[in-house]
């Protein structure tokens, strides 16, 4: 089996995102989960560790899965693990689009390949920004997200920890 690499701002992981991470170890094996910083994407809820520290205990039931942070590109996060490629979940035509240009840029800086996993259709529509805002109005996102990451989001927006 081949280790992938995973990368994602992951801010929160989601069940989409789990969904991928389960494909990835049932196709590949060794799958590392890459916490980035994104510049483009606004700053998120919560802190690179603690993303880090959810995502380990969503994955726990996956012993091949390792989570790690990663400062820089995905390509030199790949690279430093001897990752076979980088995968990448799809939810919509949307995210091909984006993430071929992406993916095709990743390969002429470093010839890393790109593998694409479609989540399953019942995630298709959960996005990290919704669960974000939804979280934030106190609103319910246990059906969105794994029950670690549900807890801590309930935490950070409870009228007590403001």
């Amino acid at each position: 089996m081949s280790t992938v690499l995973y990368p994602g701002s992951f801010d929160p992981f989601h069940l989409g995102h789990l969904d991928v991470v389960e494909q990835a170890t049932a196709l590949f094996g060794d799958v590392v989960v890459a916490v980035m910083h994104n510049p483009d994407k606004p700053s998120g809820v919560l802190s690179a560790d603690q993303r880090v520290s959810l995502i380990a205990a969503s994955c726990a039931h996956l012993p091949s899965v390792t989570v790690r942070s990663f400062p820089g590109l995905a390509v030199d996060a790949a690279l430093s693990v001897n990752a076979l490629c980088i995968v990448k979940g799809l939810r919509t035509s949307g995210d091909f689009e984006v993430e071929q240009q992406m993916a095709h840029t990743n390969f002429a800086v470093s010839g890393v390949r790109t593998v694409y996993v479609p989540c399953q259709p019942r995630f298709g529509f959960v996005s990290s920004r919704f669960i974000r805002d939804i979280a934030a109005h106190g609103g319910d996102v246990a059906s969105m997200v794994p029950s670690a990451v549900s807890d801590a989001l309930v935490s950070l927006f409870s009228p007590r920890s403001k």
